[in-house]
């Protein structure tokens, strides 16, 4: 804990193992062969040769979520506000209102 304060407490040189990039490749994929076909359904993988790149296309839902939570529900698009404008005003305010015969002038 306060190794920066009191040293080290043994003179043994820390040894970090590092992984090769083969041996993170073959892990890599050997956990995707591991995963891959227990998926239901399927998922899409694609090979891009000129890049080197694999893409996976999975599923909205994967297995485990589905066991976990409820489906989620989809939202509905919020629609559009139209501007109000004085000339908007005017043609809903009569448009709401009954037609009503003009008053005649008091004398």
């Amino acid at each position: 804990m306060f190794k920066f304060l009191f040293g080290r407490t043994s003179k043994k040189p820390e040894v970090i193992v590092r992984e090769t990039q083969r041996e993170t490749v073959m892990r890599t994929v050997r956990e995707l062969n591991e995963i891959l076909p227990g998926l239901s359904p399927r998922a899409s993988i694609g090979v891009d040769l000129q890049h080197g790149t694999l893409s996976i296309a999975l599923p909205e839902q994967m297995p485990d979520e589905a066991k976990a939570l409820p489906a989620p529900e989809p939202k509905p698009e919020p629609e559009p506000e139209t501007p109000k404008t004085p000339d908007a005003l005017d043609t809903a305010d009569t448009a709401t209102k009954p037609d009503t015969p003009a008053k005649a002038d008091k004398p």
